[in-house]
């Protein structure tokens, strides 16, 4: 079987969001971007759960195009791949669909879940780690006054540097892999008069 190549990201449709939007498939995809290929007996262990879901949930997973068999192995054996690095979606696109909306809803909560457990884990290691890390690695945060058309290309040049970067360390063995998150939310919680 030849593995076509896997595109960098992948924008979300309602159905990929609906699957997404589950505690162990959320984990699944994470797993395998983060550690990459394995098996489903590999990962139910990494991920404390049985063979039997993770199979399950793979192929769900699959389905959508989220994970990847990579034609290598057979049953318990096969081995699975993220099929991308990324995923987005906008949140505009499913306003006219009240199970993505409420799956979305799940999804970005599990996000924040999961990106204050990993800021926390950097914290209790930073201890341990060289200096030249430590005083780039971390918390950054800033207040912006913005419209929404400068928000965009604020998101817009961030894509841009985040790709520029994307794998600029690879083959470096002074390099290590790191997860940039951008989070932009208001400072006030009205909401603006449309215009």
């Amino acid at each position: 079987m030849e593995i076509p190549e896997r595109p960098v990201g992948m924008r979300l449709d309602e159905r990929a969001v609906r699957v997404l939007a589950h505690p162990l498939r959320s984990r699944l995809l994470s797993e395998l971007r983060v550690h990459g290929p394995a098996t489903a007996t590999q990962l139910a262990a990494a991920l404390s759960t049985n063979t039997g879901a993770t199979s399950y949930h793979l192929r769900a997973l699959e389905d959508v195009g989220l994970v990847a068999d990579t034609g290598e192995g057979a049953g318990k054996r096969r081995i699975w791949r993220a099929s991308t690095d990324y995923h987005s979606w906008t949140n505009s696109a499913f306003a006219d669909d009240e199970d993505a909306q409420t799956a979305l809803g799940w999804l970005r909560r599990d996000y924040v879940r999961q990106f204050a457990a990993r800021a926390e884990r950097w914290l209790d290691a930073e201890a341990s780690w060289p200096a030249a890390w430590v005083d780039r690695l971390g918390l950054d945060d800033a207040l912006l006054t913005v419209t929404p058309d400068q928000l965009a290309a604020f998101h817009d040049e961030i894509d841009e540097l985040t790709e520029k970067y994307r794998r600029l360390g690879e083959g470096d063995p002074a390099a290590r892999r790191v997860h940039v998150a951008v989070q932009v939310t208001p400072i006030d919680l009205d909401p603006p008069e449309e215009s």
